[in-house]
């Protein structure tokens, strides 16, 4: 089906990401809804037009939202669905859905697996909720939520297996700072969005272990060729993993201090246990739960994938990351 918009926006999620993103759509929307879990966050923010914990300096108009905490109407009032939940809490907000989803165009800027289900998010809503594959988006490519929020430049790949409905959906997302491109490739994207961050996570670790910047370089290099031979045997596709939706999005959270994946892994390579790091951060680093979902994914395809395993081993065998890194470096080339 072509997707029409309509100007009926819902963003789902109350996150950096999320309040990024609801920035970015009202460059073009007069109204949004914005779904959040929680009604004393509502209030608060209502109250001090921002959100109370996250991006607390970006300031809203917030006549021109109209917050809810029930999903149901939400979803039942507006056609184009922005979900912007961390990927371990997506079927805990969807529990109480009961509305149709079959007629809306999702979006999904959920960088993470489905957890339990071992499936990408935008399968997840094809399966689970009979949403048409060409009427499900995902947003891709590097974009820290900190530079939405700075005006930083941002480049965005919009994945939908329908192109013009792609099309549609970047034009609500392109701005003076945020540029936008459009593909197929849908679950190259996503696969891709959590694999980087398990990177990341590996890329902190080394980090704290004072590794330095030529081991660095050295595991950027391998991060590639995994992410190149994971994606091929899970998508087969013509796909350059060069492309900034790949290779720019890896880049970004490996090397930036905005990721919270790099951070999460440089207090374990400094010697936190994954509570205290977990505890300390008060966000989610959605790459501790991307790596045990893509280790057990893999037990399907058997894809050689060191680094994987090893970010595995750390936060789940609880080997010492010293010796995890060890071996891992004598496997790297």
């Amino acid at each position: 089906m072509q997707f029409k918009r309509t100007g009926r926006v819902a963003i789902f999620g109350g996150g950096s990401w999320a309040t990024a993103i609801a920035k970015i759509v009202m460059h073009h929307e007069e109204k949004i809804t914005w779904y959040m879990r929680r009604d004393d966050r509502i209030e608060d923010f209502k109250r001090l037009h921002h959100n109370p914990a996250y991006l607390t300096g970006l300031h809203f108009d917030v006549d021109r939202i109209n917050f809810s905490s029930d999903i149901n109407e939400v979803v039942k009032n507006n056609d184009t669905l922005i979900f912007v939940v961390p990927s371990p809490y997506i079927k805990g907000h969807l529990k109480k859905l009961k509305a149709n989803m079959r007629e809306k165009m999702i979006v999904t800027a959920i960088k993470g697996i489905v957890p339990d289900e071992g499936t990408t998010v935008s399968r997840y809503f094809e399966r689970m909720y009979n949403v048409p594959e060409e009427q499900v988006a995902c947003i891709g490519g590097p974009s820290h939520a900190e530079e939405v929020a700075l005006d930083r430049l941002c480049y965005l790949t919009i994945g939908c297996r329908d192109q013009e409905n792609a099309r549609v959906v970047a034009e609500l997302f392109t701005n003076k700072y945020v540029k936008t491109s459009v593909s197929t490739d849908i679950e190259g994207i996503e696969y891709s969005s959590v694999l980087k961050n398990v990177y990341a996570i590996a890329a902190g670790i080394c980090h704290g272990l004072k590794m330095g910047d030529n081991f660095q370089a050295v595991l950027v290099a391998n991060a590639v060729q995994e992410m190149k031979r994971f994606l091929t045997a899970v998508q087969p596709e013509d796909r350059h993993v060069s492309d900034s939706a790949y290779l720019g999005d890896l880049l970004v959270t490996m090397y930036s201090n905005f990721s919270r994946n790099r951070v999460f892994g440089t207090m374990i390579g400094q010697g936190y246990s994954v509570k205290t790091a977990q505890l300390e951060m008060e966000m989610i680093a959605e790459g501790y739960y991307g790596t045990n979902c893509m280790k057990l994914l893999n037990k399907r395809y058997h894809v050689n994938m060191p680094i994987l395993d090893a970010v595995y081993n750390i936060l789940y065998e609880k080997i010492a990351p010293s010796v995890e890194i060890k071996i891992l470096s004598d496997t790297l080339r």
